[in-house]
């Protein structure tokens, strides 16, 4: 079914589900909502929660042994649905105010090009607990592109890499179409992860997500030679108290790098499968990079030196995704929204071009 002259009185929400952070954006208002993809639960009241959202990580390396912090997404996917629904609900209720009226609301949700059926079924299921009626699912790269104002309609082929905290997606779209695409689950917070074993298996300390994104974002991959040295606090390995190390910020680069190259692979996989003529027009359109992970120090140059091709990062990165979904609330009717009643395509692909 298409949309339908019944679409003009629900409301629209766009929104980015991320592993690290969920975005919401209501059609008229712009980005309404913006917090961490996080819940606190205490184990000693039956799974209890005590916090979503912002609320959540404030509580993370600090809390008493009952007291979880718990990510329902991981890679990109809903890693434990009832808390993901949950989430969710809590939300579009801040988002709206109010909960959706008993219309419900057409509700644009972007995803990663690699999720399966099932995962793409848990998305639009926990949507629809959280108050959507319809449910337009759209790939992260093209609502990248839209957002980045690349100028998907045209003949001519351009590039999109979308670099979020659970996946990267890198697509060549043309005619509003996506002709080549690779999506891997390889993202920001498999970068902090890197560091966090690097520093546990070189210095024999233990540091926290939190301390290993501050050093990915001090050094990046600019700090190979840099013998800048970095304090930095936490648990030792051996004795389990707490103690301070100095690192060089080239150790820093040399964790990420490993992790980094597999994005830059994604890429060139990507490239590897376009079409000559494609190929060509991104030789001449560039890579266009967005997702918070496209701001990684060094990466947009790594990018541009592996492959050849002017590389650059769009304005407001972070914000393309849910910003290309905004945008399509507008469009509806180049989408056909999944009936509850019947089974996807199975293609794991976005419904229809643009």
């Amino acid at each position: 079914m298409c949309a339908s002259f019944l679409d003009g009185f629900l409301k629209g929400a766009a929104i980015d589900l991320g592993t690290v952070s969920t975005l919401i954006a209501i059609k008229g208002k712009g980005i309404v909502l913006r917090e961490p993809s996080a819940v606190a639960i205490s184990n000693m009241s039956r799974n209890e929660i005590i916090a979503i959202g912002n609320a959540a990580p404030k509580l993370l390396g600090r809390t008493p042994g009952g007291i979880t912090i718990v990510h329902p997404l991981k890679d990109g996917v809903i890693a434990d649905m009832s808390l993901a629904t949950v989430m969710l609900t809590s939300f579009m209720q801040r988002a709206l105010g109010k909960r959706p009226s008993i219309l419900g609301l057409n509700t644009v949700i972007c995803v990663p090009g690699c999720i399966t059926n099932v995962e793409r079924n848990a998305i639009e299921e926990a949507a629809r607990c959280a108050g959507a009626r319809n449910v337009f699912i759209l790939e992260e790269s093209l609502a990248a592109a839209i957002g980045a104002e690349l100028d998907i309609y045209s003949g001519v082929g351009s590039m999109v890499v979308d670099i979020g905290g659970g996946t990267t997606d890198a697509a060549v779209i043309c005619y509003s179409g996506i002709a080549s695409a690779q999506s891997v689950r390889i993202g920001g917070t498999h970068i902090n992860e890197a560091i966090i074993n690097y520093i546990r298996s070189q210095f024999g300390l233990i540091i926290g997500d939190k301390t290993a994104e501050n050093l990915k974002l001090m050094t990046g991959l600019n700090c190979f030679g840099d013998t800048r040295m970095i304090r930095i606090k936490g648990r030792r390995m051996d004795t389990g108290l707490p103690d301070t190390v100095e690192i060089k910020a080239s150790d820093v680069s040399r964790a990420i790098e490993p992790t980094a190259d597999l994005i830059v692979r994604a890429i060139k996989d990507t490239l590897a499968s376009t079409p000559p003529e494609l190929a060509g027009d991104v030789m001449d359109t560039g890579i266009t990079l967005t997702g918070g992970g496209a701001l990684l120090g060094g990466l947009c140059e790594r990018v541009a030196q592996e492959t050849g091709i002017k590389t650059h990062i769009a304005d407001g990165c972070g914000d393309c995704v849910i910003i290309g979904a905004l945008k399509m609330l507008e469009n509806l009717s180049a989408f056909e929204p999944i009936d509850q009643n019947r089974s996807t395509d199975g293609s794991g692909r976005a419904f229809g071009a643009i």
